[in-house]
């Protein structure tokens, strides 16, 4: 029992407050040494007294009396102020048998409160600094715990800060491994790692460093930059690349999906035309797929290694798309490049041009052509000698050509010229089988693109899906599936029929109506070409209405050039 009352009072000294303890009749029992300290009496001398003759102006022997405690109260102490607490002693029956105070110096208190202020208005300035920095910033502890985010971070990621603080540090992370735990577990810094993080999957560059204090691991800081302006600019600069039409053959046959008897038996012809040096034509409607047919047929070619340029006729005026294909020389117009200017047919020597939209081309631009097509020669504008040229001509058009052979407004003579190889590419309504395969092979894309993790498409919305006759063919596909899967939820996996889209009222009129006019005109024994015309008269005719005779407008809303609707409009005999 003596040995561990030694071992409390040893306890008891060392404590950084004063505590005395005295019996019921105000003898001092206990003294430690702060107390000794503060008193400036010796433990020794002060034991046994009574408490008024070490502290006169004791309020003990009135708690001992009224049996209540007194907390937190301030009393001088010959040249020290103290704050101090007393609270009665009782036996195990509740009877009081003495008192206790515990007391501190009240200048060391408030030089504690003020370093902890201090403490915290650093830490106040500190989160200040990191909230207001455009830097997107981390802080785990050293169990890999986010104790601190700042709202750049959250906004980069874009979850919310309640999702993030108190959660491991790879809770944001979608694709990479978390560079948190890699420098806890190494204690060295890295920089530069790419990973995607947060529900857009956004692309970042993470620079991650260990927080060590006197040798110890404490956590580490994290500085994650967001690169999709970096993204933005590389993508602007490809559309840059595409108006001067310079592109990089980039698909195979490989790409082209699909296991129906069309598609492969059009797959098959354009294989056996790639081993020829042959001028192609492909036929097929808009969004089946004919510029993927010409990067493919490129590829595979013995051309492969050369340059592959693509040229939309119907994009370009006749004149700019004479010195486009043909080049010029110094002089040969006003604001003519100082030493002319070499045309894509001599830019593609040795490779591929691809000249979609053939049908829209003027007729005196398609006697030049001819001229290509036939001797192997260009003439620039306003030049007199001619340039041989090697090139492979790959055409392809959406037009009825022998219908305009026939109305003079294409020569018969260059329709021979390039259909030497005709390919045609089946619309989706003739192919509807392939649908599914096209489905799944479109799903990973629009995850990437949209942040999701859709994995499977649900019976009832692939029957929706071959039920419909596709007038804008897999382009539209890949509208209606990216508008499905849009309007799915983050966490949903599948695909339904109720998040597809009202399919056949892609293109809708500023009061909401359905301009396509009738998706499934009723059949009354007209050919397909006929019920075809019908259609797109129709369509012309609601579009102008809709853009109230503005054809710029109207050209717009249907996706065409508007070289392409003046076309159209003639050829139905739609006034303004």
């Amino acid at each position: 029992m003596l040995g561990c009352l030694e071992s409390i009072k040893s306890i008891l000294d060392y404590t950084n407050d004063a505590i005395i303890v005295v019996n019921k009749e105000g003898l001092i029992t206990l003294f430690n040494k702060e107390a000794q300290r503060l008193t400036r009496t010796p433990i020794d001398a002060a034991l046994g007294q009574h408490i008024t003759e070490i502290i006169p102006n004791t309020r003990l022997l009135e708690v001992i009396q009224r049996g209540k405690p007194e907390l937190n109260q301030q009393l001088e102490l010959k040249d020290v102020t103290i704050i101090t607490s007393r609270v009665p002693v009782r036996d195990e029956h509740g009877s009081i048998i003495g008192a206790a105070a515990v007391f501190r110096d009240i200048a060391e208190r408030i030089a504690m409160t003020e370093e902890i202020s201090n403490l915290r208005d650093i830490q106040t300035l500190l989160e200040a600094i990191i909230n207001s920095t455009q830097d997107a910033i981390s802080v785990v502890d050293e169990k890999g715990i986010h104790i601190l985010i700042n709202p750049a971070y959250t906004r980069i990621i874009g979850m919310k800060k309640e999702e993030l603080l108190n959660r491991p540090a790879d809770v944001d992370i979608v694709e990479g491994e978390s560079m948190h735990f890699k420098v806890l577990r190494t204690r060295e810094p890295v920089r530069g790692i790419r990973m995607k993080v947060g529900p857009q999957r956004k692309d970042v560059v993470v620079n991650v460093a260990p927080m060590i204090v006197n040798d110890k691991l404490k956590g580490s800081v994290a500085v994650i930059q967001d690169i999709s302006e970096i993204r933005k600019l590389t993508h602007e600069l490809k559309l840059a690349k595409r108006l001067i039409r310079h592109l990089e053959a980039r698909h195979a046959f490989e790409d082209i999906i699909g296991r129906s008897e069309e598609i492969t038996g059009a797959i098959e012809q354009a294989r056996r035309a790639a081993k020829t040096p042959a001028t192609v034509l492909l036929r097929g409607e808009s969004g089946t797929g004919k510029e993927l047919f010409a990067h493919a047929i490129h590829n595979a070619s013995d051309r492969c290694e050369g340059q592959f340029i693509r040229v939309n006729c119907a994009a370009l005026t006749d004149t700019l798309l004479e010195s486009e294909l043909f080049g010029y020389v110094e002089g040969a117009f006003t604001g003519a490049k100082k030493g002319g200017h070499k045309g894509l047919f001599e830019e593609a020597s040795g490779g591929t041009i691809f000249l979609d939209e053939i049908g829209e081309i003027s007729l005196s631009l398609q006697s030049k052509l001819l001229r290509a097509l036939q001797e192997k020669e260009i003439i620039r504008v306003g030049a007199a000698k001619p340039t041989k040229i090697d090139v492979r001509i790959i055409a392809a058009t959406n037009a009825n050509l022998e219908e305009l052979i026939q109305k003079g407004a294409f020569r018969e003579d260059l329709y021979y010229r390039i259909n030497v190889l005709p390919i045609i590419i089946p619309p989706l309504r003739h192919r509807k089988e392939d649908i599914p395969i096209l489905v799944r092979h479109l799903l990973p894309k629009y995850n990437q693109e949209y942040g999701r993790n859709v994995e499977e498409v649900s019976g009832q919305a692939l029957e929706v899906l071959q039920e419909y006759n596709w007038p804008g063919n897999i382009r539209e596909l890949e509208n209606i599936l990216a508008r499905g899967i849009i309007n799915m939820k983050y966490k949903e996996t599948v695909l339904e029929a109720y998040h597809l889209p009202l399919i056949g009222t892609e293109v809708t009129g500023s009061n909401g109506s359905n301009i396509h006019g009738e998706s499934h005109p009723a059949y009354s024994g007209e050919s397909y070409d006929q019920l075809f015309k019908k259609w797109e008269r129709e369509l012309l005719a609601k579009v102008m209405e809709e853009a109230g005779g503005n054809k710029n407008k109207a050209a717009r809303m249907l996706g065409i050039s508007i070289r392409s609707l003046y076309y159209k409009l003639e050829k139905y005999g739609i006034k303004e």
